[in-house]
């Protein structure tokens, strides 16, 4: 008999077949061969990597608004409890309403200082050990010592409120869906805005922001910033009015370059170059046999592309003659193969972006991979091994690649009268 009075039943001998279990007795499982079920597939990995990416790039905006709002109540409550309660100034802050976290923070600190977790002493406040939540709640507490900073109390809660998702997720190790993280991204964006740190770290009205993944990681990628299967899909993100508007500086080079001269209208180039911005635009030559050849390549009838570049080039054609200036808008024409297009946007600038494409087999421009470069990016992002060198010593990137490839190819090309 078993300790409760039960009696266990007999193994199975061997043999295989189940044994009869006498009345009163307690069944007992048979075992079962360890491991069979746990491993996963490709189709689980490539979930499982996909959660981690959104996870990673999600967190890495959560980490720089924890920061700034940090570095925001400090500078703004410190001064006022500081000189009275010392290192304790956070706990006094939180007064009685916010006792029970921040006791909780200062046990963490503690344990976190025994354990040896604190690598930098930096952190070794009880400020660094505060929540995102936890943050909002002294803004909240202490208002009228933030308000002169800030216009809107409520944007500031409702961008918080609306990060806690995301938070949450990523300090759960939960799925994050692609909508969760684009909204993340926004709110993030729009708090290090409202908290006086724009996202893109840069002036206001830079036609493609610098976000926070591709300040961490954009020199592993040699210039490009964005990939996008087709060029419907750039235009989602970079419309050309974004692409184009405000340019001070525009070189494009391809077979017909319908991405300027079809959906970028004539009266805002006109404007374009009346307010300062200098063009050339470098099209294959509709004459060339370069052309018939591409035709082939499409599928195409005889003269059908052929008479399409001839058209974008006499639409560019009556945009010139409406300038002031002509010489600003220079219109050439190759007779080599063609090899990419290109469309370079004040690329002598660290604002200069690129929008490039490979001439693909039987692929039109519409349909081909489009990436997306940034020029003077090697200047944002910089190796320790390249800090201090001359400009032309370090890595180079893929925009001035092409760059050169325009020069070189205009160089050899012929003025459209």
């Amino acid at each position: 008999m078993g300790s409760g009075g039960l009696e266990l039943p007999p193994g199975d001998g061997g043999d295989g077949d189940a044994t009869e279990v006498p009345a009163g007795a307690v069944s007992l499982a048979r075992p079962m061969e360890i491991g069979a079920d746990l491993d996963w597939d490709a189709d689980v990995w490539a979930e499982v990597r996909t959660r981690a990416q959104r996870a990673g790039r999600a967190y890495i905006w959560l980490n720089l608004v924890e920061q700034r709002l940090r570095s925001v109540v400090a500078a703004v409550l410190r001064p006022i409890y500081e000189p009275v309660h010392g290192d304790e100034w956070v706990i006094a802050a939180a007064g009685p309403a916010g006792q029970e976290w921040v006791q909780r923070a200062v046990a963490v600190r503690e344990v976190s200082r025994r354990k040896g977790y604190l690598l930098d002493p930096a952190d070794d406040n009880i400020l660094s050990f505060l929540t995102l939540p936890q943050l909002r709640e002294l803004m909240v507490q202490h208002w009228p010592c933030f308000e002169p900073y800030f216009d809107d109390r409520r944007d500031v809660e409702l961008a918080l409120d609306e990060l806690e998702v995301a938070r949450s997720a990523v300090a759960r190790n939960r799925a994050l869906s692609e909508t969760v993280l684009a909204q993340a991204e926004r709110m993030c964006a729009r708090l290090l805005e409202l908290l006086g740190a724009p996202g893109d770290g840069a002036a206001p009205g830079r036609r493609l922001p610098v976000d926070a993944v591709e300040k961490l990681v954009g020199d592993r990628f040699a210039d490009v910033v964005g990939v996008h299967s087709d060029r419907v899909r750039l235009q989602r993100q970079l419309p050309a009015e974004d692409l184009f508007g405000g340019a001070r500086r525009l070189d494009a080079v391809g077979i017909g370059l319908n991405l300027l001269v079809q959906n970028y209208s004539g009266r805002r180039l006109v404007r374009l170059v009346e307010s300062g911005c200098r063009v050339r635009l470098l099209f294959l030559n509709p004459a060339s046999s370069a052309v018939r050849r591409r035709e082939r390549e499409l599928g195409l009838k005889k003269g059908e592309l052929s008479r399409s570049v001839e058209s974008n080039i006499l639409h560019m054609r009556r945009v010139r003659a409406r300038l002031r200036d002509p010489a600003a808008f220079e219109i050439h024409v190759f007779d080599e193969t063609p090899r990419f297009t290109a469309y370079m946007v004040d690329g002598d600038t660290k604002d200069g972006l690129a929008v490039v494409q490979s001439y693909l087999r039987r692929v039109r421009g519409m349909e081909a991979p489009v990436f997306v470069l940034r020029g003077g990016s090697r200047d944002l992002i910089q190796r320790d091994q390249d800090r201090g060198k001359p400009q032309d010593e370090a890595d180079g990137g893929l925009f001035d690649v092409y760059r050169e490839e325009f020069e070189l190819a205009w160089g050899d090309s012929r003025p459209v009268s």
